[in-house]
């Protein structure tokens, strides 16, 4: 079985700090296009429904009106809103474009909950074949396929423009940069925040750091380079509504791949709340995770409860739902089919997940 959202919410009861966002994050518009050769294209820009899919409408359903939660972390491609023949910046596929709105319009009109925009990236484009290996990583100047830091800017001024008068949207940066400089992910960072505050778009934001954004690493050297905590109190948002964006796995490694829970979130995020406070910042945790065991169900507890004491911590989203995940599981199974955190999703065996 894999840990349920109304499982969380209960952990959550009794929450006295200001966590204002609790949800889920939905995973599925950046499938279909892994390649075992890494085969550049494939899978782009793909069936809409059939390969990829942002939500489920009778499942979001399910998640506002039953379980309560506010708050949905929607996944998509760079390359998908914006086709390699025109390159990152502001020129979309409108089709693509329409399908993510109506998702987006579902769950912060219809339903009235929050939502992240979510480029599930890790701060790279124009390959997204073997996610997280491959694609460009933008802002590389050595790199002559690379996207500039100008090109994201006017990607986040084009994608906040067209949703500056919905104020129940938050600016999701970048899914987990990595392998890179982190001086590179400040000034791309900084250029996503200019380009959505010179739109006119006054929501929250939410910057990640290097190392995969994981909130343990956040004052370690990352892959060779400098801790994020070294680079990220350097943003500037001019109206003062960026919060940082966190990752934060239970298992040995911090992957979230594997069912045995053994990390202390208290213990592994000490340092950053720390530096949070120093820089008078928030943070959201939007991806965390463990499977349905009793030793899980303690950690989780101890993460959520940590996030409830200390007030740098503002909201979560657990991943992950999604509707094509069918018995496959997202996270924390050691690769068992135990379905999702989908409403109605089963494993391999037919049994809940």
């Amino acid at each position: 079985m894999f840990f349920s959202i109304p499982s969380l919410l209960l952990l959550a009861t009794g929450a006295t700090a200001k966590i204002y966002y609790a949800g889920v994050a939905e995973s599925g518009g950046e499938f279909g296009v892994y390649s075992s050769t890494a085969t550049p294209g494939t899978g782009l820009p793909g069936r809409f429904g059939v390969d990829y899919a942002f939500i489920n409408e009778s499942t979001v359903d399910v998640f506002v009106d039953q379980d309560k939660i506010n708050l949905f972390r929607v996944a998509f491609l760079l390359e998908r809103m914006c086709p390699l023949e025109y390159g990152l910046g502001n020129k979309f596929n409108e089709t693509h474009f329409g399908f993510f709105k109506d998702a987006i319009d579902y769950i912060t009109i219809t339903k009235g909950a929050y939502a992240i925009l979510d480029p599930h990236n890790y701060m790279r484009y124009n390959d997204p074949s073997q996610q997280p290996a491959t694609g460009s990583v933008i802002g590389n100047s050595s790199d002559p396929k690379a996207a500039t830091t100008i090109d994201f800017e006017l990607f986040w001024y084009e994608l906040a423009s067209r949703f500056k008068d919905n104020e129940k949207v938050i600016f999701g940066i970048m899914n987990e940069p990595h392998d890179m400089p982190t001086t590179l992910v400040l000034q791309n960072d900084q250029a996503a925040i200019d380009g959505i505050r010179k739109a006119g778009a006054r929501q929250l934001i939410i910057a990640p750091g290097n190392g995969y954004t994981g909130g343990h690493a956040w004052c370690q050297s990352s892959q060779g380079d400098e801790p994020s905590a070294n680079e990220l109190y350097k943003i500037r948002d001019p109206i003062n509504n960026t919060a940082i964006d966190i990752h934060e796995y239970l298992d040995y490694d911090f992957s979230g791949q594997h069912s045995v829970c053994n990390q202390s979130a208290p213990a592994n995020l000490a340092c950053l709340t720390s530096w949070l406070k120093t820089y008078q910042l928030k943070a959201m945790i939007t991806e965390f995770g463990g499977d349905n065991n009793t030793m899980c169900d303690q950690y989780i507890d101890q993460l959520i409860q940590y996030m409830d004491d200390n007030d740098e911590y503002i909201g979560w989203t657990a991943w992950a739902a999604g509707p094509l995940w069918g018995t496959q599981s997202p996270c924390c199974t050691d690769g068992r089919a135990l379905g999702s955190l989908e409403p109605g999703s089963h494993a391999s065996d037919g049994s809940p997940s």
